[in-house]
C-alpha cells in the first residue's frame, strides 16, 4: 500500500521556529540595552542574563533541525520561555515607554497568553512524538 506525501506543515513550522529563535538570540547582542530595561530589577546579573537568554535562544534554534537534537532542544526553548516570563511581566506593569515604544500597556498584558502560544509551537514542532513518526 502505497504512503502518503511526508506532510510539510511541521518542518515549515519548525524551521520558521529555528530560525524565529536564532534571530531573537542575535538581537539579544545586537540590542542588548534593550532587552536590560526590560528585565526585572531583582534578576542578579542582568547582562549575563541578557547574553546567556541570547546563547540559549540561538542554540535552541539550531538544535530543533536535527532529530537526534530535536526534543532536547524543545525542551530547553520550553524552559527558556518560562524562565523569560518575569521579563514579559515587567514590560506589562510598566510599559516601555523608557525604549521609546510608545505602544498602550494593553498590548502587553494582551501578549502574556502568548507565551502559552509560544510553546506550544515549540511541543508541536519539536517535541510531540506525532512530529517524529513521518521519517518513513
Amino acid at each position: 500500500m502505497p504512503t502518503s506525501p511526508r506532510p510539510i506543515f511541521r518542518p515549515i513550522l519548525r524551521l520558521f521556529l529555528a530560525l524565529t529563535f536564532m534571530l531573537t538570540g542575535v538581537l539579544h547582542f545586537r540590542s542588548a540595552p534593550t532587552y536590560l530595561k526590560v528585565m526585572p530589577p531583582y534578576m542578579p546579573f542582568p547582562l549575563a542574563l541578557v547574553y546567556l537568554s541570547g546563547i540559549a535562544e540561538i542554540a535552541g534554534g539550531i538544535g530543533v533541525l536535527p532529530p537526534q537534537t530535536r526534543k532536547l532542544a524543545g525542551w530547553g526553548l520550553i524552559s527558556l520561555l518560562v524562565a523569560v516570563f518575569p521579563a514579559n511581566i515587567q514590560m506589562a506593569l510598566h510599559g516601555t515607554q523608557q525604549l521609546g515604544i510608545d505602544v498602550p500597556r494593553w498590548v502587553w498584558w494582551a501578549r502574556l497568553p502568548f507565551q502559552a502560544v509560544f510553546i506550544a509551537w515549540v511541543w508541536f514542532a519539536a517535541i510531540d512524538s506525532r512530529a517524529q513518526s513521518h521519517k518513513k
